[in-house]
């Protein structure tokens, strides 16, 4: 904890693990439960008909159908030989005649004794061969016309299974292929198909209601009032939670607590993690802090982003408490509790916050990539001045010569700023000013 005149503050590192404390075991709870099972080639079709590819978690393990590889194939062009047959070529050359070729697709007959076959990458070795020389090795090194007569000449001894891809040497039928919380990418998908899985049971999206409190917030389009904004962080955040693997539901409630409340009665059933923003500060009108007395509401040592909350709160009207997730309250009987997480209201502090403490988790969770956002260090190209009691995270981008160039001043209201970043710079505490050129740390947003 740091004090800044009477306010003790949590440190990003301190904060960061409270956050996971509470939500990562829901988050596991809800893989275990929430599971879908999905035909392979379904998964095909909606990778071919999507920008990217959805994030998928394996919610159980997927085990092979079939070995790979299905049988013996050669590792490379050459010819299939039975070692016994070349083991006197370490006194003098071995000739052998050239019997039918090969190709990949086709099932040979066996390998007669004192014969070479020709094979291609990855077509079967004939039965009785247990090795493969590479056709460079051969005299000649080329294959003969199909159908010609020809022998091939071999100058040196070759070791069993050489060049020979076993059969089941990747995995066996019934192994495990790909163990549960294994994220699905494009290699995943192609081992599935080729181990022959016809189906898998993938985690569904983690379902998170996204509350925008404040008596000024109109929706998106809507048309506003005196006084009133539309709901920047509703949208920002809808869209990162989205591509962080989530399903959002969003709601905009005034600055009242009876609003608050029966938005959370009326909660989605599966609501999994609740986010809100806004109403978590000092202020006279603060409905999250004031309503959600049971949660802890305090100041992380960052800026943006300095007042954060983080606790429970009941949802909904279930006759019982879903699996893995805390036993409800006395006063919570009719409802099951789930953790929330209590952003500010800024959008440049809200939008902070969630790449700080919330996004790396639901990555892991839901095999959103990246899982961490790449990172990096370079020098700066102007001076920056930065509170030496906080976690400075401005907003930047790299410029031609690759050096950090700020975008925007430190404000958590400078939106546009933010919008035309591609970097989050971190100044950590105990730095009040950075010169022009020196190291900075930074982490890429796009």
């Amino acid at each position: 904890m740091q004090e800044d005149g009477m306010r003790a503050r949590r440190s990003v590192a301190d904060h960061a693990a409270a956050v996971a404390a509470l939500v990562e075991p829901a988050l596991a709870a809800a893989r275990e439960r929430d599971t879908v099972r999905v035909d392979v080639a379904t998964l095909l079709a909606q990778t071919a008909t999507a920008a990217a590819l959805a994030p998928r978690v394996l919610a159980r393990d997927a085990v092979a159908a079939v070995a790979l590889p299905g049988f013996d194939n050669a590792q490379m062009d050459g010819y299939a030989v039975r070692s016994a047959d070349l083991a006197v070529a370490a006194s003098g050359p071995v000739i052998l005649p050239v019997v039918a070729p090969v190709p990949a697709g086709t099932q040979p007959p066996p390998l007669e004794p004192g014969t070479a076959a020709p094979v291609m990458t990855g077509a079967p070795v004939p039965a009785g061969a247990d090795a493969v020389v590479k056709i460079e090795a051969a005299d000649p090194p080329r294959f003969p016309d199909p159908g010609t007569a020809a022998t091939v000449r071999f100058d040196v001894p070759v070791a069993p299974g050489t060049f020979v891809r076993t059969a089941g040497s990747d995995v066996a039928q019934g192994d495990v292929l790909l163990a549960a919380g294994t994220p699905l990418g494009p290699p995943q998908l192609g081992a599935l198909v080729a181990a022959g899985v016809p189906a898998v049971d993938v985690a569904a999206p983690p379902h998170v209601l996204l509350v925008s409190t404040g008596s000024e917030l109109a929706p998106a389009g809507a048309t506003l009032g005196p006084a009133q904004v539309h709901d920047a962080n509703g949208a920002a955040l809808t869209a990162a939670l989205a591509q962080a693997g989530a399903r959002v539901t969003t709601r905009v409630v005034p600055d009242r607590p009876d609003a608050l409340l029966r938005v959370l009665a009326d909660a989605p059933h599966d609501v999994t993690l609740v986010v809100t923003t806004g109403g978590v500060s000092a202020g006279a009108y603060e409905v999250v802090r004031q309503t959600l007395t049971g949660a802890w509401f305090g100041h992380v040592a960052v800026q943006p982003g300095g007042p954060q909350g983080l606790g429970t709160v009941t949802l909904g009207e279930l006759s019982e408490p879903r699996a893995g997730m805390p036993s409800p309250g006395a006063d919570s009987s009719a409802g099951v509790q789930v953790p929330l997480v209590a952003f500010p209201g800024n959008p440049v502090s809200a939008y902070v916050s969630f790449e700080l403490f919330l996004r790396p988790l639901l990555a892991a969770a839901t095999g959103a990539t990246p899982a961490r956002r790449p990172a990096g260090r370079a020098p700066l190209a102007e001076p920056l001045d930065s509170p030496p009691a906080l976690h400075q995270v401005r907003r930047g981008v790299l410029d031609a010569e690759g050096r950090v160039r700020m975008s925007g001043g430190p404000g958590s209201h400078l939106l546009t700023h933010l919008a035309a970043a591609t970097i989050l710079v971190h100044v950590p505490p105990g730095v009040s000013r950075l010169a022009a050129g020196d190291p900075v740390d930074y982490q890429e947003l796009r």
